[in-house]
This record gives C-alpha cells, structure tokens and sequence, in this order.
C-alpha cells in the first residue's frame, strides 16, 4: 500500500517553533514527528510513502532519505516556486502515485485500520473514501455531514451544526486527480465537494481520537500520548 503526506505547510500557528525547522521535523521526545508518523504507516501496512514537502523541505529530505533504514520506500514531490494548495500539491505527484493510495497530512498521528480501509475501498468502487470521526466539536471544529455511506457536505468553517469530522485519511484512486485543475491552486475544500456533487466520496467511521501538533497544545498533548504509550523505542 501507498500514502501520500502533505507535509509543505508553513507551521504558522506554531510560532517561532516552524521558523527554522519544517513542521513534521519538530521534535517529541527527542525524536522528529514524522518518525512516529511513518512508523505508525510501516505497522500498518504501507510500504512506499511520497512527502509532499515544501517550507524547509530539505531539511526532511536530508533526514529520512530514501526511507531504507525507516523500512520504507520514500519519494519526494517538491513545491515549486507558488503554493498550489493541499490539492495542488496532491496534484503535483501524480505522477509517483499507484492506481490506489491514501493520502493523509504531515502533522497528524491518525490511528486508522489501514487495511480494512483500503479493502473497503477497492470492493466500492468509488473515487475516494474518507475516514470520518463522530467529533461533536470535542478535537477541533467539526467539518463533515455524513449520511448512510456517504459524506455529503464538506466545510471547513464548521457552519451548520455539523457532527464529523475529516479524521485525515482519505483513500484515492489515481484518476479522481483528474478533477484537480494542473498548475493552480486547489483546495482540498474543492477537491471533496467536487467529488460529493459527484456522490464520489464514500464514507468510513472510526472511533479512536486523532492526534496532531498543529498549534503548542495539540503538540503538549500529543507528546503526552507519546510517552504514556511508548510509541517509538528509545
């Protein structure tokens, strides 16, 4: 199996922490967060990782290499000179991706039944399938409606009342990047209504919470989890 991270983003609500290091190169327990990210992947069953890299990217590069000592096959796709967006960036390694792949985000730790989640997906049919979270607003702001298989509303804002939430996996196939207009910039807010008008993005509950470092007490927490489970040997 495959997974694509994004991991370009700038890091901006983590202050003076991202000036300096990329975002998944910053450190819990001694040891950079995106080690704990692909080593949840490798357990899970994922044996080839493209990180969609960008602010300090090869800082990332120059860490991880060729994924070989991570048990990994690790690629690389570069932001170019303008931001193209999560989708865009998605856009942009199309051509390093499979038929099948995940893609996920570089500053998560997303405890999701890989396997039963692509055997899932590959039996539907369908374009993608998200793994959604039942959140009621209890780990950030709730941003998807979900009804019987299918997510059919996607809002990042979190209007209306909403009760999931994008747990942040979701499972592609290689030609829904078709919809993805090339070399503009391209939300993933686009990407997934565009495939809901198309009742294209399937739905997968999950129960067990999300981790993630994106603000000082998300990271506090996350390295709380981290120590209390052991994640990574010393």
């Amino acid at each position: 199996m495959q997974a694509v991270i994004l991991t370009g983003g700038l890091g901006t609500r983590l202050g003076p922490m991202t000036q300096r290091v990329p975002k998944g190169m910053i450190e819990v327990q001694g040891r950079p967060f995106l080690e704990y990210q692909l080593d949840l992947l490798r357990r899970s069953g994922i044996d080839g990782v493209v990180l969609c890299v960008g602010h300090l990217g090869g800082m990332i590069e120059d860490h991880f290499g060729n994924g070989s000592k991570f048990g990994l096959d690790l690629r690389y796709s570069r932001d170019g000179p303008r931001l193209l967006g999560p989708a865009g960036a998605l856009k942009r390694a199309e051509p390093l991706l499979g038929d099948r792949f995940f893609v996920t985000y570089g500053d998560a730790y997303l405890r999701v039944p890989y396997r039963a989640l692509m055997g899932s997906f590959q039996a539907s049919g369908r374009l993608a399938m998200m793994a959604t979270y039942r959140n009621e607003n209890r780990h950030g702001r709730s941003d998807v409606d979900v009804r019987g298989r299918y997510v059919v509303r996607y809002d990042k804002e979190g209007r209306g009342g909403l009760k999931w939430i994008n747990f942040g996996v979701t499972a592609l196939q290689k030609r829904a990047l078709s919809l993805i207009p090339k070399g503009v910039e391209y939300g993933e807010e686009d990407f997934y209504n565009d495939l809901i008008a198309r009742r294209e993005l399937l739905s997968y509950p999950v129960t067990r919470r999300f981790y993630e470092i994106g603000t000082p007490a998300s990271l506090a927490e996350f390295a709380r989890f981290a120590a209390r489970e052991a994640l990574l040997p010393p």
